[in-house]
């Protein structure tokens, strides 16, 4: 289930670039992309609700749990995807997967402060400074020592991931007192509210819909759908280090499916270097807690 987890996420990223042609959203139509964002999060959002109320598991949230699910979905979905789809629209497909995996390591970062059992340690500093050196190759620019970095690009898609790494950690907390599915479904389908507001606000507007876009959108809500409730059951019932390993996955689907689908360089030294760098990073940081849980 990690490992299909991984795969959806990774397959959003030419999904979303894809989403944006088809639908004429250009780089600099914010209102639109959010709009994008809404509905398709408000889609899965409705999903998961369906499917938890035909599984007959009960709908509305513990009442001392409403505003932490109200506040996850505005934070973990709204804040989130704000950035994200941003960021995205300003860089490729491939780099923007690559440089979403540092939110593993602000992960392991938060943990230290947050868990007395899971402090930072020589490996675990090690494995961030790998990453972190992913990131700065990644965006080498064709000069070198010049840096093809954006704040509206590369820098949001980074506080994208913070956002993610910190909300997980909450969403963990909120899932050991309700029903995972329903807590998804709430979060993404009030995440999703929150963006079409910022986008009909904004006066963004959508158009180009057809059978091709609208079978983008349904697959990237449905890929929200499982990917989120499925990696939220997982976090209720097992530790977060063992599951950590996998996101490396992320990016290496994302290099492949964008090169694939959007015909971008995935063969490209820095991309490859920074791929390594990345991954080798992650699987340092969480390989003990990978073999604790294993035992």
């Amino acid at each position: 289930m990690a490992v299909l987890c991984c795969f959806l996420w990774g397959s959003a990223f030419p999904a979303i670039k894809g989403g944006y042609a088809l639908l004429h959203v250009g780089k600099s139509d914010t209102a639109a992309q959010m709009l994008f964002a809404g509905w398709r999060f408000l889609a899965a959002g409705v999903i998961l609700l369906v499917l938890a109320g035909l599984s007959r598991k009960p709908l509305v949230p513990p009442r001392d749990q409403i505003a932490r699910v109200v506040g996850l979905g505005v934070f973990q979905t709204t804040l989130q995807y704000v950035f994200f789809y941003v960021g995205l629209a300003h860089a490729t497909g491939v780099k923007s997967s690559i440089m979403n995996a540092t939110g593993a390591f602000f992960g392991v970062i938060l943990a230290h402060f947050l868990y007395a059992n899971d402090r930072l340690n020589r490996r675990k500093v090690l494995g961030c400074l790998l990453g972190f050196a992913g990131v700065v190759v990644v965006n080498l620019g064709g000069k070198g020592l010049d840096f093809d970095f954006t704040l509206l690009g590369e820098g949001f898609v980074v506080i994208a991931a913070f956002v993610l790494a910190a909300a997980s950690i909450w969403g963990k907390t909120i899932s050991q007192k309700m029903d995972p599915m329903v807590m998804t479904g709430w979060q993404l389908g009030i995440g999703g509210l929150g963006l079409l507001a910022i986008g009909y606000v904004g006066g963004g507007a959508l158009h180009g819909f057809d059978a091709r876009s609208l079978g983008l959108l349904a697959y990237m809500a449905g890929l929200s759908a499982a990917a989120f409730a499925l990696w939220s059951l997982l976090l209720k019932h097992n530790p977060v280090g063992m599951l950590a390993v996998f996101n490396f996955l992320i990016p290496v689907f994302g290099v492949l499916l964008s090169a694939l689908f959007l015909h971008e360089p995935v063969l490209a030294w820095k991309n490859a270097a920074a791929l390594a760098l990345v991954c080798a990073g992650i699987w340092l940081v969480t390989r003990k807690g990978a073999a604790k849980a294993a035992a």
